[in-house]
């Protein structure tokens, strides 16, 4: 990658820890909530123990740096640096501006906004080829050693962190610390699949050549023929398949509409696509 694209990635990575910081400031400590991850762990030891929070947090993201890249290799820890050491130290700067103090009292606001922002906060980040380090980190050890799913083990892992809060915290915060994982984990999964989610579009057609030729010319769009052979009259011929984005299903339909009325058209969205026009170049001979 050239130095252009490494310096748009570390923007990204500190915009998306500058975001999941102003989150833990804003929300999250004036409203007494509890969450998963590294600050879940970190609001139990200072609760417990009377531990600032940055300097656990500190504590803790180098270590789990140390353990990543001990496992998952050098390029892990280049991408994975940047979060591990300036996470806390914003999270401290905000910590100390007043402006940056409760933003609502209202609890349930809080979480949406809360998840809003470390959902995207993180997924930027992901998005950037790093993590934010921390409790990021055991998931992928587990995915890259033993095939644990990372959603999975970061769910699990986020669950246990929220009943350890239980110590000090009553039964409807814990509620509220579900809410606020759930709404995170589901905003950085539709950051992680924005722009990149695609429809598969399979075609049942006797004019199945002229469809062929019209995707191509008119879509610029790659096709794909497979054999096929019909389950009542045993007919011979081919399905259609092409890959394009949202934009271009409708003009696609009415392609294929104008072709052939009676075709049979099955359309599925794929969460991504790799290869020649979509994360390459088209190239032509």
């Amino acid at each position: 990658m050239n130095n252009r694209g490494n310096m748009k990635n570390i923007l990204w990575i500190l915009a998306g820890n500058t975001a999941y910081a102003a989150a833990v400031t804003m929300f999250i400590l004036p409203n007494g909530l509890i969450t998963g991850g590294t600050t879940g762990l970190a609001l139990f030891f200072y609760h417990q123990f009377g531990l600032p929070i940055q300097a656990f947090v500190t504590v803790f993201n180098v270590a789990m740096f140390l353990a990543g890249a001990w496992v998952l290799g050098k390029r892990f820890a280049l991408t994975t640096v940047i979060s591990t050491f300036y996470y806390p130290f914003i999270l401290s700067v905000f910590q100390k501006m007043p402006a940056l103090g409760q933003m609502t009292q209202d609890n349930l606001l809080a979480v949406i906004f809360a998840g809003l922002l470390i959902g995207g906060g993180i997924g930027v980040v992901i998005r950037a080829g790093a993590s934010t380090g921390g409790m990021d980190i055991p998931p992928l050890v587990l995915n890259k050693k033993l095939g644990v799913s990372v959603s999975g083990a970061m769910n699990v892992m986020d669950t246990g962190i929220l009943l350890l809060q239980m110590v000090f915290s009553n039964q409807e915060m814990v509620l509220y610390g579900i809410l606020l994982v759930l709404t995170y984990t589901t905003v950085l999964n539709k950051v992680l699949l924005l722009g990149q989610a695609k429809m598969q579009v399979k075609v049942v057609s006797e004019h199945y050549e002229e469809i062929n030729q019209a995707i191509a010319g008119k879509l610029d769009r790659g096709v794909t023929l497979f054999r096929s052979r019909t389950g009542h009259l045993k007919k011979d011929g081919y399905v259609v398949m092409s890959v394009v984005n949202n934009r271009e299903l409708v003009q696609l339909n009415q392609i294929i509409q104008a072709i052939d009325p009676q075709a049979f058209i099955v359309i599925h969205q794929v969460n991504e696509v790799r290869g020649r026009g979509f994360t390459m170049k088209k190239e032509y001979d």
